[in-house]
């Protein structure tokens, strides 16, 4: 499905300042449709292909029609519109009532239900304008308003509350006070209509609560009825009763800012967030959306510290690990015979490459590492230790990408070994790590210019440590596959092919 984007710049004459304010209103007009009780389809005018394309026009022109470049469905009341609209094309004269919203400026609600789908549906229209500096404002479309009426009944106070809020917000989209300009993106969290919602009059004071809304502010402490009081003071009473009152608090809860605040209390916590109703260049009153966070905040909380408590362990476990590898290395020192000296200092590399893992993934917010970061240390431990004579720099070619703790740690040391082997067993001039990372499987191929291997060589009967080391990994841990092959033009050629987790 094309996007707002693709449709406004494909079909319609609106610029880049346009496009914005149509994307800061379809952001937030799931609180228009939830208070409306219906679904909102918005129009935009089409291009007169006969004409160039201009963003000079004082007024996009409607003249060649219209099409539909966003839609909202409500989750307070039933649908009309089961499928997308997104992209429909309507002439000049098929929708008469948006039509007449766009030539006259002003809110349709003329006409009786229509029954042409078999369901009676109440059809509305509203201009929408952006609000310009030092002018009346740009028109940019028209917001079909559309509602179910199957399954109508005498309102609750509760939907006349929200029909009349709806109207108050109707009206600022059509005076281009809605939506807020400067204000900040609204969260996907925010409260929504059905969290709660509180109405306030001009002074600040609840002209309504609805059930979840008290509900909160019980949970808050409030032993009171709500309606009559004064939101911002008495929230502040609530939460700051021997502590300095949080500024934003009294701005959001008395309705003066389109913010957003969160207030805590006896272990509850509120997220708040306040409308503004400015109809006719003043203040009416204000919309405070509230939703109790409590068990969310909690669950972040403790996500926050089992993580924080995962990356210590992993500090911990690397800074064994290195004591670990300086005992090792100092009763290297101590041995008189080679070969145990170099099994111990063999010993030291490996431990070595898993402290590198538990290090990176101390520092990291997840179970995930950039593996190339480890690779490069691994690589470069490597080469530190290759005969000085030998001078050879291994390089790494590709990228591994981030891999989770569970590979990263066999992965790393099967490398370290591979490296090593190399470097001790084939006095190679070169030798490369060439990683191809993509799908659903890792394949790095490790290949030196070497001695190459032993004419008897079979990987099953080999009794070497490392490569006995490596296929354990590789084969039992990872379920990968690892092949052991003579390089064509002298060498050696191993390759790992190891299948990766779904994303």
């Amino acid at each position: 499905m094309p996007t707002l984007s693709d449709l406004v710049v494909r079909h319609t004459a609106l610029d880049a300042a346009d496009l914005e304010w149509l994307h800061s209103l379809v952001s937030d007009w799931q609180l228009l449709a939830d208070l409306s009780f219906a679904d909102l389809i918005l129009w935009a005018p089409l291009l007169d292909r006969g004409s160039a394309r201009t963003a000079e026009l004082d007024q996009p022109q409607g003249d060649s029609g219209w099409i539909a470049i966003a839609q909202m469905r409500p989750t307070t009341g039933p649908t009309v519109y089961h499928d997308d609209i997104v992209g429909t094309v309507s002439a000049k004269g098929e929708r008469g009532l948006i039509d007449t919203a766009w030539n006259e400026r002003r809110i349709c609600r003329e006409g009786d239900p229509d029954w042409s789908t078999g369901v009676p549906v109440r059809e509305e229209t509203i201009p929408v304008r952006r609000a310009m500096a030092g002018g009346e404002g740009r028109f940019l479309g028209v917001i079909q308003r559309s509602t179910n009426l199957s399954s109508a009944r005498t309102p609750s106070r509760l939907e006349l509350t929200y029909l009349q809020s709806a109207s108050d917000l109707a009206q600022m989209v059509a005076e281009g006070r809605f939506p807020f300009s400067g204000e900040e993106p609204i969260l996907v969290r925010s409260p929504r209509v059905g969290d709660g919602l509180l109405r306030l009059d001009r002074a600040g004071r609840v002209t309504y609560a609805s059930p979840n809304a008290l509900s909160a502010y019980r949970r808050l402490g409030l032993h009171a009825d709500l309606v009559g009081a004064e939101l911002g003071r008495l929230t502040a009473t609530l939460c700051y009763s021997d502590e300095p009152i949080n500024e934003d608090l009294m701005i959001v809860a008395s309705g003066r800012a389109a913010k957003e605040t969160e207030v805590e209390s006896g272990g509850t916590i509120v997220q708040l967030r306040a409308i503004p109703l400015i109809v006719g260049g003043g203040r009416i009153g204000a919309l405070v959306l509230i939703r109790d966070v409590t068990e969310l905040r909690r669950r972040e909380r403790e996500l926050m510290t089992k993580d924080a408590t995962i990356r210590e362990i992993h500090h911990r476990v690397k800074n064994n690990l290195q004591t670990v590898a300086a005992l090792l290395r100092l009763q290297a020192r101590r041995l008189q015979v080679p070969e145990g000296r170099e099994a111990l200092e063999e010993a030291v590399r490996r431990v070595g490459s898993i402290a590198i893992v538990h290090e990176t993934l101390s520092m990291a917010p997840e179970e995930f590492v950039d593996f190339d970061e480890i690779a490069d240390r691994v690589i470069a431990m490597a080469g530190e230790v290759s005969a000085p004579e030998a001078a050879v720099t291994p390089r790494r070619i590709g990228t591994f990408g981030v891999l989770p703790s569970l590979i990263a740690t066999p992965v790393a040391m099967a490398l370290t070994e591979l490296l090593q082997n190399a470097l001790q067993h084939g006095r190679p001039r070169q030798l490369q790590v060439v990683v191809e990372a993509g799908g659903d499987r890792l394949n790095v191929v490790v290949w030196d210019d070497g001695r190459g291997l032993p004419a008897d060589f079979d990987l099953d009967s080999s009794t070497s440590l490392g490569l006995q080391i490596v296929r354990t990994l590789v084969e039992g841990e990872l379920s990968g596959k690892l092949s052991i092959e003579p390089r064509q033009g002298g060498g050696t050629e191993v390759t790992l092919s190891i299948p990766l987790p779904a994303s």
